[in-house]
C-alpha cells in the first residue's frame, strides 16, 4: 500500500504506516505475554506464541491454533481469579 501511494502520489504513507504498524505489534508482544502469565503457558508455547508474531500472518496461525484447542477442551485451563 505504501510503495503504491509513494509511487502514483507524493504522499509517503511508510512514516505513519509505520508507527502504526510498530505500535500493534508492540500491543501483540504486551497482550501474547500477558496471556502467557494468565494461561500459564509453558516457556516453549509462550516462544512459540511470541515467534509467530514475527511472521508474516504468524499471528492468525497461532489464534486458530489455540482456538482448536480450546474447542476441543485441551487447551490451558484459565487462571481464576
Amino acid at each position: 500500500m505504501c510503495v503504491v501511494l509513494k509511487s502514483t502520489t507524493t504522499f509517503n504513507a511508510v512514516p505513519v504506516l509505520g508507527m502504526v504498524h510498530g505500535i500493534l505489534w508492540t500491543l501483540y508482544m504486551i497482550f501474547g505475554l500477558w496471556a502467557w502469565y494468565r494461561q500459564r503457558w509453558s516457556f516453549p508455547r509462550a516462544v512459540w506464541v511470541l515467534l509467530l508474531s514475527v511472521i508474516p500472518l504468524g499471528g492468525f496461525y497461532a489464534e486458530r491454533l489455540m482456538a482448536r484447542e480450546e474447542l476441543q477442551g485441551y487447551g490451558p485451563v484459565p487462571a481464576t481469579a
